[in-house]
């Protein structure tokens, strides 16, 4: 049975948008009597069609392990998105005994785009989650938040890039409204838990211990892990999440959905920022933020290359888009105030090194700050690479308590208003947002190319300088053109 939910749920408190380095708005749901999850059997478990061969036996220790079975029926608020994750994440609740609802969320912002679509956008995600509730027999609600992800969402990300900054949507989208809007808004309805198909693990405190805090630790899917996506949870949001597929990999959940013979079983997993579907971004950036042509500069000589559209199309190492001949070139800076974009060459040179940045806004699941100079691990993009790093804590009157990350290697892609998150071993501490990168052996930008874009009047600096290949250099024209 499918149940639209929008007035019956009970307001969703309204904030407005924020920048850096102010710090994210937190739940304000009151604390919540802490249900320990047990480690006994589970009760009787719906049966789950298995293959003859290669097959993937769901025991008793999938189900306590990743469906987090107790004695009593827990009451589950699950996320379905109509992808294979989130249904085989229903499925194991469903199977451990557990009373499970669905919740799709129509976080679809507004009709800007609707021009762009042959259909309904959400219209094929909604069938294939009603198709999984109606085969095991789970009541689908749908919750919109449409303004919601609005407000705090994508008014933010458009903000974040007319400053120059690169957001992250879905730390924001994750923090702000799928474990902060919606578990706000079905706070009266008794859930003991939420429950997602992403790839992390949470740890709870047991009954005896009910005061200790839970904790983010790293899926067994190092690739998929989505730790780093949850990274700027509070406490009281984490403590409120199940994640049934922490243990398992992305292999195991697709036999799963065969041995289940879930509708959706081969469904391709969804790319791309959460909001925009098969809307381009260029296309939402244009929409919104419109267009103001700028001039692109070499950043070691001030050459003159070429114009671009608005600097809030580039981000930091951005090699893509950038229709410059003699490449491949790199965006290494941005000025704001003047609507300029530095490029390089070399930017992967050994003198163009970043290894230090700071990070603010910070957040620590059980509000311990690391120690000084303590050897952590961090993420500053999803991926499942990990830098080793030293952090060290310094106050400052602008952006307040704000943490200096030394990494052991480099890394060009540090990009002011993405998300840097840290781990000690395979536990998730929290995280904070970068604001800047900055060292000694940061990318120098020329004095004349800082020149040169500070001048008001642009207009008499010609035509663009036109830059052969690097393996071009040294040879005659002929010898260039009979290569090409």
């Amino acid at each position: 049975m499918l149940r639209v939910v929008a007035s019956t749920l009970r307001p969703l408190i309204q904030r407005p948008p924020l920048l850096i380095p102010k710090s994210l708005p937190r739940s304000r749901l009151p604390p919540q009597p802490f249900r320990a999850l047990s480690s006994s059997a589970p009760p009787a478990a719906a049966p789950i069609a298995r293959a003859a061969d290669d097959a993937i036996v769901v025991e008793e220790e999938h189900l306590n392990r990743c469906a987090a079975a107790s004695r009593a029926p827990l009451r589950v608020a699950v996320l379905v998105s109509g992808g294979v994750d989130s249904s085989v994440a229903l499925r194991l609740l469903h199977a451990a005994g557990h009373r499970c609802t669905a919740f799709y969320l129509k976080i679809w912002f507004q009709e800007d785009f609707r021009n762009f679509w042959s259909e309904c956008p959400w219209d094929e995600d909604l069938k294939y989650a009603q198709a999984v509730c109606d085969k095991i027999d789970v009541p689908l609600e749908v919750v919109h938040l449409s303004d919601e992800y609005w407000n705090h969402v994508v008014s933010h990300i458009i903000s974040e890039y007319r400053c120059g900054r690169t957001p992250n949507p879905d730390v924001l989208c994750n923090t702000r409204i799928k474990f902060g809007a919606f578990l706000e808004a079905i706070e009266n309805l008794e859930f003991d838990y939420i429950a997602s198909g992403h790839y992390a693990h949470v740890t709870h405190p047991s009954s005896e211990n009910t005061e200790e805090p839970s904790l983010l630790q790293l899926s067994k899917d190092k690739v998929k892990d989505q730790t780093y996506f949850l990274s700027h949870l509070s406490q009281s949001q984490l403590r409120r999440l199940l994640f049934p597929l922490g243990s398992m990999t992305k292999d195991e959940v697709r036999k799963l959905a065969a041995q289940m013979g879930l509708p959706n079983q081969g469904r391709k997993d969804s790319q791309g920022i959460c909001f925009l579907g098969k809307v381009k971004f260029s296309e939402f950036v244009e929409r919104h933020i419109g267009e103001m042509e700028g001039i692109i500069l070499e950043a070691e000589s001030g050459d003159y290359l070429g114009k671009h559209r608005g600097f809030w199309f580039y981000t930091i190492g951005q090699r893509q888009g950038l229709r410059l001949p003699g490449g491949p070139w790199y965006v290494v800076e941005k000025d704001v105030q003047n609507n300029v974009v530095f490029v390089s060459r070399n930017y992967y040179s050994l003198d163009k090194r970043r290894r230090t940045f700071r990070v603010g806004s910070l957040n620590w699941f059980n509000n311990s700050k690391p120690a000084n100079n303590e050897q952590l691990k961090c993420k500053v993009r999803h991926s499942p690479e990990f830098h080793h790093c030293t952090v060290m804590e310094e106050q400052t009157r602008k952006n307040g308590d704000v943490l200096v990350v030394h990494l052991s290697e480099d890394d060009q892609g540090l990009a002011a208003g993405q998300f840097a998150a840290f781990y000690r071993e395979n536990v998730c501490l929290g995280s904070g947002i970068i604001l800047d990168s900055w060292d000694e052996m940061s990318f120098p930008v020329c004095s004349r190319a800082l020149e040169i874009a500070r001048l008001e009047d642009k207009s008499g600096l010609g035509k663009p300088v036109r830059i052969m290949n690097l393996e071009h250099i040294g040879k005659s024209e002929q010898e260039v053109t009979k290569v090409a």
